[in-house]
């Protein structure tokens, strides 16, 4: 599943192709996603694109009169082709700009969706999500002030998109890992310098992330048909069996929450 790094990679790449041009059309192939495409975006015209902006896992276009919310799903990518060309099996929806390059949606499992909105703060998606995590918002001192009480698994409470945004399964099981924290562990045994070092540690990772473009595992393809390289420095997601990088112990894992969970048991605490 694309996560927060892998969105942001795909808002960086298509927003110089869009901002400052012209939807001339839409094209929707497959309208029955997660949702139905909304029929406001089947219908445009003609419209300008003001920006192109990101908020939690959704992809967000700007138009004058509301805005275009998009989700990648389980394995939706989007891209911009040169022109148009015939599309795939899995190409549902087509934005046709006014330079005559395509913004080109593309879901194997149809499990995103393409939303309209005149306001966002009104928005069913939108509206309960926590800060991001490279905000300020999102500190040391916030994690240790909702983790109080709670007897939640680490892994699985830092996953919670009310807690904060974007740290999917990919990430957490990474950032835990270098913060040398055990997922096990219930959330309310965080200490507070342990809070402070995994709050600058999930950063760190997406941050990382994102400037190496993402994370490719199966479905994920940057803006320019191009895979992301974060792959290459995953130190426990998806090693189970192999030898922590650090320590040379087995990489274990587990089932928290209905998702894999990565980790060493000598590295983390």
């Amino acid at each position: 599943m694309p996560e927060l790094p892998e969105i942001e990679t795909s808002r960086r790449g298509i927003e110089p192709y869009m901002v400052g041009h012209h939807i001339v059309k839409t094209i929707v192939r497959q309208p029955k996603l997660r949702w139905p495409v909304s029929g406001q975006i089947m219908a445009l015209e003609n419209a300008p694109v003001i920006s192109v902006q990101r908020r939690a896992k959704y992809l967000l276009i700007e138009l004058p009169d509301g805005w275009i919310i998009g989700h990648l799903g389980m394995s939706g990518s989007v891209r911009i082709l040169p022109e148009f060309i015939e599309p795939g099996k899995h190409d549902h929806v087509d934005f046709i700009l006014s330079t005559g390059q395509v913004l080109r949606y593309t879901d194997p499992r149809r499990f995103g969706a393409w939303l309209w909105e005149e306001d966002l703060a009104t928005s069913n998606v939108l509206k309960h999500l926590g800060p991001e995590p490279l905000s300020e918002g999102f500190s040391g001192e916030y994690l240790f002030t909702r983790s109080r009480a709670k007897k939640t698994l680490i892994k699985p409470w830092l996953m919670d998109n009310k807690l904060v945004v974007g740290v999917g399964n990919i990430y957490a099981s990474e950032s835990l890992f270098e913060a040398k924290i055990l997922p096990q562990r219930p959330a309310g045994s965080l200490t507070e310098p342990e809070a402070q070092r995994l709050a600058l540690t999930i950063k760190k990772v997406l941050q990382r992330s994102i400037e190496q473009g993402g994370t490719t595992l199966k479905d994920f393809l940057q803006a320019d048909g191009k895979p992301g390289y974060f792959a290459q420095e995953l130190q426990v997601y998806g090693r189970a069996g192999e030898p922590c990088k650090a320590c040379g112990m087995l990489i274990e894992s587990e089932k928290h929450g209905q998702r894999t969970t990565f980790f060493c048991r000598h590295c983390q605490r």
